[in-house]
């Protein structure tokens, strides 16, 4: 599952929702789960001001960025400088329209998605120990196959 608040992988933490008793229709298992104690924290504050009032205008600040996450930023600066390239380096992002402000977007979240995407796919399963195929030893002829 992925966090609730920045959509990274959840790391076992979650919130219970205790507002309702548990024989109580209304009582559901919420999803709401987070990749760390920062997020949950700034889940709590978001929802107890939106249980008292509307949720306040203020920033929330970002969680520190993994080792992954980093690399997928530096990526994206070789697509970035390519896309600022075509449109011009002297023109103020102010000045951009709106194609070449998607023009820039698309190049970095493009490049975003596809880094992430390979270290997910890359530690997707957990390393084998010593880094050899644990099939090496077995032998080639299996004696139920026939050749």
């Amino acid at each position: 599952m992925k966090c609730w608040v920045c959509s990274r992988e959840a790391r076992g933490l979650g919130h219970l929702d205790g507002r309702f008793k548990t024989a109580d229709p209304r009582r559901y298992r919420p999803d709401w789960v987070f990749c760390s104690r920062r997020c949950q924290d700034t889940f709590h504050a978001m929802y107890g001001r939106w249980a008292d009032t509307d949720p306040p205008r203020q920033e929330i600040f970002m969680i520190d960025a993994t080792d992954a996450e980093r690399a997928a930023l530096r990526a994206c600066l070789k697509p970035f400088g390519e896309a600022a390239d075509e449109i011009g380096f002297d023109k103020p992002l102010g000045a951009y329209s709106e194609a070449e402000a998607l023009a820039v977007i698309d190049a970095i979240v493009t490049t975003w998605t596809e880094m992430m995407a390979t270290h997910h796919a890359t530690t997707k399963h957990a390393p084998i120990a010593g880094g050899a195929n644990p099939f090496d030893e077995m032998p080639d002829d299996l004696p139920w196959e026939v050749r």
